[in-house]
Formats: structure tokens, sequence, C-alpha cells
């Protein structure tokens, strides 16, 4: 298979896959894909002959992202794609809770809608700054 990328296409597929191989292994420790990072690997090192070589370096003989690419603000990007599904998961579960944790339907929709919506501007005016835990009675 061969790809007709143009530099900038190229480098967008960086982040895609980088991104990608972030979300699948960070969490993983030792158990990691090693089929992920290894196309990462592959990819990142066609940067060496194609005047890329500051986005990659080498680690132990595997050609990986440079320290440079990985300050470079895909972290930034990540965090944000985070942060987002934390507040959305935790708004959604709030809103469920609120109504005793239906099943979301049609019908129910709205509601739970609405409930996230109030959270959502919560957590976007202050965080979690006034959310507590009770004590159990």
């Amino acid at each position: 298979m061969q790809l007709d990328l143009t530099t900038k296409e190229f480098r967008r597929l960086l982040d895609l896959v980088y991104i990608g191989n972030w979300i699948l292994n960070s969490i993983r420790g030792e158990d990691r894909f090693q089929d992920y990072d290894a196309l990462e690997s592959k990819l990142f090192g066609i940067c060496k002959a194609h005047k890329m070589s500051a986005l990659v370096e080498d680690w132990e003989g595997t050609t990986i992202p440079s320290k440079a690419y990985c300050e470079g603000g895909i972290h930034e990007a990540i965090a944000l794609y985070e942060d987002t599904v934390f507040y959305e998961i935790l708004a959604e579960e709030l809103a469920r809770r609120d109504l005793e944790y239906p099943q979301i339907t049609e019908e129910n929709y709205p509601q739970i809608s609405e409930g996230m919506h109030r959270y959502m501007e919560e957590f976007r005016l202050r965080g979690v700054d006034r959310l507590f835990l009770e004590e159990e009675r």
C-alpha cells in the first residue's frame, strides 16, 4: 500500500497516530498494545528522511516522538479532550442521579439534557469547586 500525502497531511497524520496511541496505551502500563507502538514508531521513523527529524528521537533502538514534539502542544490538545470528556460524563451521571438513574429514553432525554446543561454551566463557571461528598448516614 502506498499513500500520497503532502508534508502538512503527513504531519496531521502523525498527530492523529500519536493521539490515538496515547488514548489506547497511556493507561496500560506494561500491558501496552505493542502493535500500535510499532506502527507509531514506523510512521515517526519516516520523519528522518523528510526533513522532519526534529519530531523524532531514538530511545533504546526505537524511533519515538521527540521531546520537542511532545512539548509542542499535542498534550494540551489531549488534556482539553480529557477535561471535556470528564465533565460531560460527570454531568450526565449527575443529571441521571438527580432523576434516580433512569435509562436514557426519548421521553426523559429532555430532562437529562437540561440537567446536563445546568451541570456543564456550573463546571464552566467554577469547575468542581462546589462539589462535595456527603458523609453516609
